[in-house]
């Protein structure tokens, strides 16, 4: 009865992580889930205010396929003002998040046999998303060492004829890496030496970096590759808007048509009031965003200082997003005061759900491993309870 496709897939490890979580609490178990990409912060009221105004203006309709035409403006008004990237909103696509967008991207491009590297660690619908559009993964492995991030001699080594995209977050879900200007630049120079392969660009963190770090994207940095370029961003994270489901893109208009025919035969049109939310979102005031990118830098300080003080783990500090990734290389092989011995990431995820009811994601659902990924999108209480729960959990270890 069942697809044969869906045998080379897996349901997001992310959300099975958080809904375990959920499960666990609704049973009456102390768990803290750190599994989950959402900012606890609220929606900021101007913007449900447009929401409201929308619906109080009756615009609840059916709209067009892939945005409305004000959505559309202020979208191609963001990427001039924020990214330096020209468009038009006929090169504009809007869709239900990002991940629709992603979807569309590889679906209306890819044939079976088409190749899309993919950074390792990534985020864990990029190799599912392109089986499902009959393409096949190619996943670089990206250690630590390199910064999480891709090398241009990486990216040489790996392309092929058969090649079709290059997919890059950044920052990074789930290490929290960025690609400087300079890092992009670097790997211009090895795409503009293969012309048949595309950049599919992840900037859904673009605003939530730190100390400093100044972000580029491919189209900003390469504006020669911009025909050849999908630049995807969304109002999910910096926005607080997960729930409201708006992501968006610009790209080649022949891409960005095919898309749009993609979306006509799947979910139609994004919902109408999200739209006006978001359109008040890209175009109101960010003074938000300063003051929930201090309290996620703070968090960011507190978890990664508390795993660099456990024996046996070594995080390196993100230049974005809300995650970190810590290495556990040296805590594998030795026993939980069950017995069980850590022989992988997932051995010991599932020791601190177990013995401590701290909810994270192993390193191997993201492509690499010895690794694990907390969320710090969550009360500074809570993540000092996460990390005591952590050191302890690491200390029974022998």
């Amino acid at each position: 009865m069942l697809a044969s496709r869906l045998s080379a897939i897996k349901p997001s490890p992310t959300i099975a992580v958080s809904n375990m979580a959920a499960e666990m609490k609704a049973a009456g178990k102390d768990v803290i889930g750190l599994g989950a990409g959402e900012p606890d912060f609220d929606t900021p009221d101007h913007v449900k205010a447009a929401a409201i105004a929308a619906m109080d203006a009756g615009k609840t309709k059916y709209t067009a396929v892939d945005g409305i035409a004000e959505l559309k403006s202020a979208i191609v008004n963001k990427f001039a003002r924020e990214n330096n990237i020209t468009c038009t909103t006929d090169m504009v696509t809007v869709g239900t998040g990002g991940k629709q967008i992603l979807y569309n991207g590889l679906m209306a491009t890819l044939d079976k046999g088409d190749e899309v590297i993919i950074p390792a660690p990534y985020w864990v619908s990029y190799p599912d998303m392109v089986l499902l559009a009959e393409g096949t993964p190619v996943p670089v492995k990206c250690p630590q060492e390199n910064g999480f991030k891709l090398t241009p001699d990486a990216l040489a080594n790996v392309i092929t004829l058969h090649t079709k995209w290059l997919i890059l977050n950044s920052p990074s879900n789930p290490t929290g890496a960025g690609y400087t200007a300079d890092d992009l630049r670097a790997l211009a120079e090895v795409l503009r030496q293969h012309p048949h392969v595309n950049v599919m660009v992840d900037d859904m963190y673009e605003h939530l970096v730190y100390d400093g770090f100044s972000f580029a994207t491919m189209a900003e940095v390469a504006p020669d590759l911009q025909e050849r370029t999908l630049t995807i961003n969304g109002v999910s994270k910096a926005y607080c808007m997960t729930g409201w489901r708006i992501g968006y893109a610009t790209g080649s208009q022949p891409l960005i048509k095919a898309m749009a025919k993609i979306q006509s035969q799947s979910t139609s049109n994004p919902n109408s009031i999200a739209q006006w939310a978001a359109v008040e979102a890209l175009s109101g005031p960010l003074d938000f965003m300063a003051e929930n990118l201090l309290h996620f830098s703070a968090r960011r300080t507190l978890v990664s200082d508390a795993l660099n003080s456990i024996e046996g783990i070594n995080c390196f500090l993100p230049e974005g997003a809300f995650y970190v990734y810590p290495n556990i290389a040296g805590l594998l092989g030795q026993s939980s005061p069950n017995g069980k011995t850590i022989e992988t990431d997932e051995d010991f995820v599932s020791y601190l759900l177990e013995s401590q009811g701290v909810a994270t994601v192993q390193g191997s659902a993201f492509g690499l491993s010895p690794h694990f990924r907390i969320s710090y999108a969550t009360g500074t209480n809570v993540l000092e309870d996460a990390m005591e729960r952590i050191t302890k959990a690491c200390a029974a270890l022998s």
